[in-house]
């Protein structure tokens, strides 16, 4: 038996939200990066960083997904089928946004030529890419049936 998707409808505060999403990116990150370095140190051949990247993104964006579903969106999907093509969705957010922080990142790369630069632009492109990851995952992804952009 399925139950309707639905959002929590009681008003959050956007501070509590922009502290949650930070800290919920912190610890998807630091899973991701830890489970990078595992793998790279169980495999070392030709192929260990696209393999480990593939390990990190594949650990930490489920934990990321479950967080910000249940915390930030306060969203309950309607079934197992449901969630499975919002976990689809919500990846290919992070793949579009994820594009976003490498583009400035290297854009500030090819432009001022120094690593403290590079950096900087890679912190700009993070504060944009999370940004642009909160509106889309809110308009297009946790959204109620009949609510536009929903894809169920």
């Amino acid at each position: 038996m399925s139950v309707e998707a639905r959002s929590n409808s009681r008003p959050a505060n956007a501070w509590n939200i922009a502290l949650l999403y930070t800290l919920f990116a912190a610890l998807s990150t630091l899973i991701n990066i830890g489970s990078q370095m595992v793998s790279i140190s169980l495999y070392a051949g030709p192929y260990a960083i696209p393999i480990s990247i593939l390990v990190g993104t594949a650990m930490g964006m489920p934990v990321r997904y479950l967080l910000d579903k249940r915390y930030i969106f306060a969203f309950q999907a309607k079934d197992l089928s449901h969630d499975g093509r919002l976990f689809v969705l919500y990846t290919g957010m992070a793949v579009l946004t994820t594009l976003i922080f490498w583009g400035v990142e290297y854009a500030f790369h090819l432009m001022f030529e120094t690593d403290a630069m590079r950096y900087v632009g890679g912190m700009l492109g993070l504060s944009i890419g999370y940004f642009a990851k909160y509106r889309l995952d809110k308009k297009y992804v946790f959204v109620v049936r009949g609510e536009q952009g929903d894809v169920s």
